[in-house]
């Protein structure tokens, strides 16, 4: 089957994603930060109850909801996948999907799974199931500095760049979704054997017409 290397790199990026989470939840504790290189590249544990990159849906069913979304996400992903594999996408593209997929997952069992697993649902979380909090690591600072006073709203404020703390599977998707969108033209650019069909079947009436005056 063609899918199923792409699946197979789904499942890689789960079970890379998953272990890192693992390594971290026992081997350090909250808000823990350990230098990797320099100041820039850290690993600081964090829980983070919504979405990617530490954004929440303040919502007293935001959670569930979100939970809920990305199992639907979970399997749209994949049927998809399976379906422009068997209409001979673009391999980059497929390769691309899964990616996302894998990142899509590895953060499903997060939600679905950690409240009662690891216990790190919120306290005010009516069930553990799918309140899960994502365990979130990898933090890059890369540079940071405080805004002039005369620079207007932002004047006298601390600013850090890159600020969200995220993990490997934010990554995946935001890697897989990105090079689609740079690579676009190149995925999804028409082939030649379906440009040459097209021309013959409109080529076809004129011929025939021609065919047909010459008789007459």
């Amino acid at each position: 089957m063609d899918s199923l290397r792409y699946f197979l790199l789904a499942f890689m990026i789960v079970v890379i994603d998953q272990t890192s989470k693992m390594l971290v939840f026992n081997n350090m504790y909250l808000h823990e930060e350990i230098n990797v290189i320099g100041e820039w590249f850290r690993i600081h544990y964090l829980l983070n109850p919504g979405m990617a990159f530490g954004i929440k849906w303040e919502n007293e069913f935001g959670k569930l909801a979100l939970t809920i979304f990305r199992i639907g996400a979970m399997f749209g992903i994949s049927w998809y996948l399976w379906k422009m594999t068997e209409r001979n996408m673009h391999s980059g593209f497929l390769w691309c999907m899964g990616l996302i997929l894998g990142g899509a997952v590895g953060n499903v069992i997060d939600s679905t799974f950690y409240g009662v697993l690891l216990n790190n649902a919120p306290a005010d979380a009516p069930t553990p199931w799918f309140h899960g909090q994502v365990i979130d690591m990898l933090y890059f600072p890369i540079f940071d500095f405080v805004w002039p006073e005369w620079v207007p709203f932002v004047g006298g404020k601390y600013f850090e760049f890159f600020s969200p703390v995220f993990n490997i599977a934010d990554s995946s998707i935001f890697l897989g979704v990105v090079t689609i969108l740079i690579m676009q033209k190149r995925f999804f650019k028409e082939k030649p054997h379906e440009q040459s069909i097209e021309s013959i079947t409109i080529d076809q009436p004129v011929e025939k017409a021609s065919e047909e005056s010459s008789s007459i």
